[in-house]
């Protein structure tokens, strides 16, 4: 586990990566990273993968053509 904190930079809300957080990521400054809901409510850090992406798109498109079906089997 890594500890980090959130800083204020300008109007965002920053998260600071230690090298080693970076490592285990495999990704770099500049790189993509997406914010995952988790089943249990938190959150995990994804590095950007093309393939994770389309599927994120996928859901995305999912979600917004069935959102009544949703609704209801909620």
């Amino acid at each position: 586990m890594f500890e980090t904190r959130i800083r204020k930079v300008g109007n965002s809300a920053v998260i600071t990566l230690s090298k080693e957080a970076l490592a285990v990521l495999d990704a770099a400054e500049g790189d993509t990273v997406y914010l995952v809901r988790t089943d249990d409510g938190s959150l995990a850090v994804r590095r950007h993968d093309d393939d994770f992406a389309a599927a994120m798109d996928a859901a995305e498109i999912g979600a917004k053509r069935f959102s009544k079906a949703m609704d209801a089997l909620a």
